[in-house]
């Protein structure tokens, strides 16, 4: 079958790591199925992957087919939409816990391709008002959004959050989720042009990226990292919460622990989210009528630019391959 995979990473170079080529088709194990994909998105994930990079505690067996995200069809027929978290067949309780948890394409192939396997739990049944194309971008940033706004923050309608950057897939989902929740939004971009987006897309304010806030917010949701860490704890209310995700500008931040203390805030990781979110996201999207921002669609055969345009960091919202 088709499919865009590593054959062998490169940490340097991570665009010559990239082929385009033929793979054996999945084995389907016990209580898994088969997707025949027909669109699935790119996520910074991919970047890693083609790097070489994992957070898991063993290294991923390349050759490895890249993907995350993905919408498709069982062998039967049914639509479905790809939760692509997968843990240990005994855990019981939030997936995102679980030691023994991965994502598509770290330990198993992953969704550019004809057709992957998952367990048959992850096989999430697509609503009639949900298309494919917007499904497929659901699984990891839209997904991550979800559990930060929702479960991580647990923030209400008419409470306020800032969102720092506001041209990526997370971000541009963080906007959009907020917005149809009722709750009042803020983003941040370096330039013109991201600040014009996080405006179509619905933010009540935009402002330059480290700008002073007039009053601050209820939430601030960070995965940009050390570049914007020391304007999320200005900017964030009493007793508020920062949500961090991301680290694209480093990982190594100073903490000030006293105005912590004394302003009761919250410091929370998150990562990706459980099944039962991902339902819940599915359900959400479908009931409000989200369009989610795609920046660009194109068949997986073309998409060598599309990537290297990942990877240079000129994405606005998802890019979505068909098959």
């Amino acid at each position: 079958m088709f499919a865009i995979y590593v054959e062998k990473p490169n940490p340097e170079n991570p665009m010559a790591a990239l082929v385009f080529g033929q793979r054996p088709e999945p084995e389907i194990p016990r209580g898994w199925v088969r997707v025949r994909v027909s669109h699935a998105s790119l996520n910074r994930h991919d970047i890693f992957t083609l790097r070489g990079i994992t957070g898991q505690d063993t290294p991923i067996p390349f050759p490895m087919i890249l993907g995350n995200d993905g919408a498709g069809e069982l062998d039967d027929g049914t639509p479905v939409v790809i939760y692509p978290l997968i843990g240990g067949e005994d855990w019981r309780g939030d997936e995102t816990l679980d030691p023994a948890w991965h994502v598509l394409s770290e330990k198993v192939p992953g969704t550019f391709a004809d057709c992957v396997a998952i367990p048959r739990r992850n096989a999430i049944p697509r609503p009639p008002g949900l298309s494919a194309l917007r499904a497929s971008v659901l699984g990891t940033a839209w997904l991550t959004a979800y559990r930060m706004l929702f479960t991580k923050a647990g923030l209400r309608p008419g409470q306020t959050m800032l969102v720092q950057g506001s041209t990526g897939g997370m971000s541009t989902a963080l906007i959009q989720l907020g917005r149809a929740a009722g709750i009042e939004v803020w983003a941040t971009s370096r330039g013109r042009d991201g600040l014009a987006l996080a405006e179509r897309l619905g933010a009540n304010k935009v402002l330059p990226a480290n700008e002073p806030l007039a009053r601050k917010a209820d939430a601030v949701f960070d995965n940009v990292g050390a570049a914007t860490w020391e304007h999320s704890l200005r900017s964030v209310a009493r007793g508020g919460t920062i949500v961090t995700t991301g680290v694209t500008t480093g990982q190594d931040v100073k903490l000030d622990l006293l105005p912590l203390i004394v302003n009761q805030v919250t410091i929370a990781g998150s990562i990706m989210g459980t099944l039962e979110e991902m339902r819940n996201l599915v359900d959400f999207v479908t009931r409000c009528g989200i369009e989610p921002e795609i920046d660009q669609v194109v068949p997986m055969t073309e998409a060598l630019e599309p990537i290297r345009r990942m990877v240079e960091g000129r994405v606005r919202g998802k890019i979505v391959l068909t098959r």
